[in-house]
């Protein structure tokens, strides 16, 4: 793949940055569409899938909470911090 990302048990992993994304595996646990999503929290397909694929470099606190809200859910559901020096 190009931009520095890796397929690493079918999660996209960023190997400059230690932190994934796993809004994917939530919208499936809790069966909901990237449209529906985009709809509920109020952001653009495009930001949201950016956000969904690990592309994102940052997101708002107030984004952060929209999305838990929305999926019910608390932050570590969405955000995992990986140490690959281990």
């Amino acid at each position: 793949m190009s931009c520095g990302l890796v397929s690493r048990k079918s999660k996209i992993v960023n190997p400059l940055m230690a932190i994934i994304v796993n809004l994917d595996v939530v919208m499936a646990k809790r069966k909901i569409s990237l449209n529906e999503l985009s709809e509920r929290v109020d952001l653009t397909l495009s930001n949201l899938s950016i956000l969904k694929t690990g592309k994102a470099k940052a997101i708002r606190f107030s984004t952060l909470e929209a999305i838990c809200k929305a999926l019910d859910c608390q932050p570590g559901d969405i955000l995992e911090y990986v140490n690959e020096e281990k």
